[in-house]
């Protein structure tokens, strides 16, 4: 008991907050501890320390209630914040929708079903107007493809029209009977019907087949589609001469010199002209035709 006794005394002293005011090292307290020959400690002294060592027991107990209870204390205090956060969160969603309510109740809508059915329609009119608007821009492209296309088709034709017509008056080119030539200015005509130069040249061709008539016939049909045609007018003074409708022919050359004066030089040369070269009116027409030539080049 005095060896525990004097253990205790011991740590009291070593742990003890005056135990720096002392001037034994701790080597000196053990050395006294172990050469007791009586014991230092009377009964008051060990209650006094037993006391002591159950006071300091009870304080740390007491500290450490404390300490736990100032954890929980915190603990309720982050409960309690969080819950406030989330209620006040939750009323103030509750007082927006009360607002957006009261906003929609003032604006007509008096129902989440009101307003769905009003987004419906909304949607529904907005859509048609979008389909309306693509079918009538489908229909416009598919009308521009339409006529591109039938531009296309058509500018085909015509390529393949021009490649025939220009295969035929090479053919008409090389063909020497008029009665052949002829035929194929009449397939040309098939393909194009106010094609002035075909009907021109046919008319030159019944010409040299003795049909003046017919080839008036053709060239007054020239004039209709082109009332300039210099080879009409060209091809008409060589009917009328070949009828002797002298007057006649000098009206129409005239109009052929004053549509293109390089006729006079093939007026000298035709011989379905001949007869109307030697006419004093011709003459004089070609001598005034020269005279004003030269005053427009001088």
């Amino acid at each position: 008991m005095s060896r525990v006794v004097a253990i205790l005394l011991f740590t009291f002293l070593t742990f003890s907050p005056f135990s720096s005011a002392q001037d034994e090292t701790e080597s000196d307290v053990r050395q006294t501890v172990d050469t007791l020959e009586e014991p230092l400690y009377s009964p008051f002294i060990e209650r006094y320390m037993l006391d002591e060592l159950k006071q300091l027991r009870i304080d740390q107990e007491k500290t450490k209630q404390e300490l736990i209870q100032q954890i929980v204390d915190r603990e309720h205090k982050s409960v309690d914040r969080a819950v406030a956060y989330a209620t006040d969160t939750v009323t103030y969603f509750f007082y927006l929708i009360a607002a957006a309510t009261s906003v929609l109740v003032l604006v007509g809508w008096t129902s989440i079903r009101d307003i769905k059915e009003r987004v419906h329609t909304i949607a529904e009119e907005e859509i048609s107007k979008i389909i309306r608007q693509s079918e009538k821009r489908l229909a416009e492209i598919e009308t521009v493809l339409k006529q591109e296309t039938q531009n296309i088709q058509e500018n085909r034709d015509e390529i393949e029209r021009t490649q025939e017509v220009q295969s035929l008056w090479l053919r008409a080119q090389r063909e020497s009977s008029f009665a052949s030539k002829i035929e194929i200015y009449d397939e040309i005509l098939k393909l194009r019907h106010n094609d002035c130069d075909a009907l021109t040249y046919k008319a030159d061709a019944v010409l040299e087949l003795n049909e003046p008539n017919w080839a008036v016939n053709l060239c007054h049909q020239v004039l209709k589609i082109d009332p300039d045609n210099s080879h009409a007018f060209y091809q008409l003074a060589c009917a009328y001469t070949v009828l002797e409708q002298y007057d006649e022919a000098l009206r129409y050359i005239a109009e052929a010199i004053k549509r293109r004066d390089s006729y006079l030089d093939d007026i000298r040369t035709d011989p379905a002209l001949e007869p109307l070269v030697t006419n004093e009116v011709f003459q004089e027409l070609s001598n005034l035709i020269a005279g004003s030539s030269e005053e427009s080049n001088g």
